[in-house]
């Protein structure tokens, strides 16, 4: 048992390595990066199960990440990967809508951090293309019903008509 464990740390530690971050925080603390990724590790999973923050934290990982591959989709020649994040903010932002309105009943869901950063990783990641799966199998019909209604309401308000 032993011995599978040290093996299984060795190749953490190998796949940690390869890391420039992980390295330089080990340079820049003196702590071990499989040290320093363990101890993170316990944070996330005590901020997202105890949420302290977690609201915070969860938001943070859906929109930072996103963020920078959004720009670096921008700034780049290539256009295979604009599609991708186009789908995902508007995954993110009728997610968002939703929430908001369903914020009271949702605090009540054990784990529902947890759940969520787990639905934002799905969405976000390029190995699932999740955005895609929620766009194509919910949104697309839902918006497209409802797209002269949309186009009228966002018309009403650049114009600043009020009902």
């Amino acid at each position: 048992m032993a011995e599978k464990l040290q093996d299984f740390l060795k190749k953490a530690k190998a796949e940690l390595d390869k890391v420039p971050a992980l390295n330089q925080a080990e340079e820049i603390v003196g702590i071990d990066k499989l040290y320093l990724v363990a101890a993170a590790s316990v944070v996330v999973t005590c901020v997202l199960y105890f949420g302290l923050g977690a609201g915070f934290f969860v938001n943070l990982v859906g929109f930072v990440y996103p963020a920078i591959q959004t720009l670096k989709a921008i700034e780049a020649k290539d256009t295979h990967d604009d599609t991708q994040w186009l789908v995902y903010w508007v995954v993110y932002s009728a997610f968002s809508i939703l929430e908001s309105f369903s914020e009271t009943m949702l605090s009540w869901i054990p784990f529902y951090f947890p759940f969520k950063i787990a639905f934002l990783l799905f969405c976000f990641l390029p190995q699932t293309q999740g955005a895609k799966v929620v766009y194509d199998n919910f949104l697309r019909e839902i918006l497209k019903q409802n797209d002269s209604a949309i186009a009228s309401e966002i018309s009403k308000g650049a114009n600043g008509k009020a009902d």
